[in-house]
């Protein structure tokens, strides 16, 4: 059976595995107050170019949005994210569980638009009976997108400028952000997202670890007894080494991004191959993510054989579905895909 259902189905790369094995008897502080935790931070602040930079390691993707969005939201705020926005559809209701709204602007192929936002904002704030209603305490945005779409760079420099304008933090979801930013279509690097959002986050999960985010608070903003708050949550990981050593290692020799570009290579792979056996497709993403238009009988039969994900129905007879590649996936696996479409 080839897989192809999420960019998470494999475990983790070698050298992480490796790295946890050589490091397994080693008493270590708990915590994340550990030598490998400090040496990753260090790699990672190196790369963003950020010296203001704060970071914690929390265990998953869900848990980091939760945390970060209450931890930097006033009682009476909630986040701004689009339509199509993780924390709006894909969450399970975790912000809404903190007790912070998710308000919403239009998604365009999982974006949102300066424009819109700011229209949005000052709307609310011109409204007349605004301390009846959910103020906007932050703006939520991901990279790459839900729908595997970018933000380019000008477009991520005009949201930043709402954002100050209004005195909102910037919050990037970076689940895939290898992928993205070793995208062809990328015109962004991390010292950029660094110097554009106030808070980010690096994933491990979906690109070569076990588990694991890596969590940029870039302008010496991270809240207050932000440990204690971690804890609260349930997301402060005892042995906190587990995700030093995987991002220490993922940050050694730039291994982090050399991964990443083995998902893109694969996915540009698939998506001609497709093209080349007249598919359509829902939208056109430039990173990991494939969104082809299957006709039903054809999805059906092909289930049988390959794993993907449901993704929306476009008619009566066609179901847009998803295909991800990942940091292992290998030239053999899509060859053999596509020879059964």
């Amino acid at each position: 059976m080839l897989n192809f259902e999420s960019d998470y189905i494999e475990g983790a790369h070698p050298k992480v595995l490796d790295a946890l094995v050589k490091t397994n008897f080693q008493a270590l502080s708990g915590y994340g107050v550990d030598e490998y935790s400090a040496s990753a931070k260090e790699k990672i602040a190196k790369a963003c170019q950020c010296t203001n930079a704060q970071i914690t390691f929390i265990t998953g993707g869900t848990q980091t949005n939760q945390l970060v969005i209450s931890s930097m939201l006033k009682q009476y705020q909630g986040v701004v994210a689009a339509t199509t926005g993780h924390v709006s559809l894909h969450e399970g209701g975790a912000i809404e569980y903190t007790g912070h709204k998710v308000l919403t602007v239009p998604g365009h192929e999982g974006k949102m638009k300066a424009e819109e936002l700011n229209q949005y904002l000052t709307d609310f704030f011109n409204d007349g009976n605004n301390e009846h209603m959910v103020f906007p305490g932050m703006v939520y945005i991901s990279y790459p997108t839900e729908y595997g779409t970018l933000y380019s760079k000008k477009e991520l420099e005009d949201i930043s400028k709402v954002c100050k304008e209004y005195k909102l933090p910037l919050f990037l979801d970076g689940a895939r952000l290898g992928y993205g930013l070793m995208s062809n279509s990328c015109d962004l690097s991390l010292a950029d997202i660094a110097a554009l959002c106030d808070v980010f986050y690096i994933g491990g999960t979906k690109v070569g670890a076990l588990c694991g985010e890596a969590v940029v608070f870039t302008k010496n903003n991270e809240p207050e007894h932000f440990v204690n708050l971690t804890k609260k949550h349930g997301a402060l990981l005892a042995k906190g080494r587990l995700n030093g050593i995987q991002f220490d290692t993922l940050f050694t020799d730039n291994l982090y991004f050399e991964i990443s570009k083995n998902a893109i290579d694969m996915a540009e792979l698939m998506k001609n191959g497709f093209k080349s056996a007249g598919y359509s497709f829902l939208l056109d993403s430039p990173t990991n993510q494939q969104f082809i238009i299957l006709e039903n009988k054809k999805m059906e039969e092909l289930s049988k054989n390959v794993r993907f994900c449901f993704w929306e129905k476009v008619d009566e007879t066609h179901t847009a579905v998803r295909f991800a590649t990942s940091w292992a996936t290998t030239k053999e696996k899509v060859e053999e895909l596509l020879n059964l479409i």
